[in-house]
């Protein structure tokens, strides 16, 4: 996550102006976001077979000098979240634009490439499943380097929630497996997912910073977009 005070917009400005640690960052954050969006919405395109090239070409129309992130504003409605999905829904746009020039048939608005509002609603579910997939595995991250530093017991606890939530066991059969006391195994469950939650509110705390309400909120949220 970098310094304690480093937050979205911190990183995102540091971008803009051409910071090769924010850069990087903001690519290793985002990449995955954007890939998942541009493959939905171009699912059915022959633009599909660029989509390696096409994301790289979001990040050129970001970064470049006088790009849109230069011109992000963190009072922005909606929060970061917004922010980036609209950035990266109009670089989209940018790009078929582009491909279209010298083609019979150009594009004219983002509603004509990607279907109705129903196609849109669907874009934008997808966009948000990245997003907290996203900021899931970086509370995870957190949990598990902070797990590092603490000893043995804190690392069993990651690994109980890895198979609890990845490999899908139950706590009864985790404690077969590991001979431990399912009655004590479930507290030790319990402690594992309150140690997750804190690293989430902290993750959150990166993209709303000075809004704890707020990150309690948009955590919420996020869980609910992937039950």
């Amino acid at each position: 996550m970098g310094q304690a005070d480093s937050t979205c917009w911190t990183v995102l400005r540091g971008a803009a102006i051409g910071d090769g640690v924010s850069r990087e960052a903001f690519a290793a954050r985002y990449t995955p976001l954007i890939r998942a969006y541009l493959a939905a919405r171009w699912r059915d395109s022959p633009l599909l077979q660029e989509l390696d090239d096409a994301s790289q070409d979001v990040f050129i129309e970001c970064l470049k000098q006088g790009g849109v992130l230069q011109r992000a504003d963190p009072g922005r409605p909606g929060g970061f979240r917004a922010f980036l999905y609209g950035l990266v829904r109009n670089v989209a746009l940018r790009v078929e634009q582009a491909r279209a020039r010298g083609r019979e048939r150009l594009l004219s608005d983002v509603d004509r490439s990607v279907g109705d509002g129903v196609a849109q609603e669907s874009l934008s579910h997808v966009f948000d499943r990245a997003w907290a997939k996203a900021v899931m595995r970086e509370a995870a991250d957190r949990q598990a380097e902070r797990a590092e530093r603490e000893g043995e017991a804190s690392l069993r606890r990651v690994e109980l929630l890895r198979l609890r939530f990845q490999d899908g066991l139950p706590i009864r059969e985790i404690a077969r497996l590991w001979a431990a006391d399912p009655a004590a195994l479930h507290r030790e469950y319990s402690r594992a997912r309150d140690e997750f939650k804190a690293a989430l509110l902290e993750v959150m705390a990166f993209y709303h910073p000075g809004s704890p309400a707020e990150a309690e909120r948009e955590s919420a949220e996020l869980l609910g977009l992937l039950v």
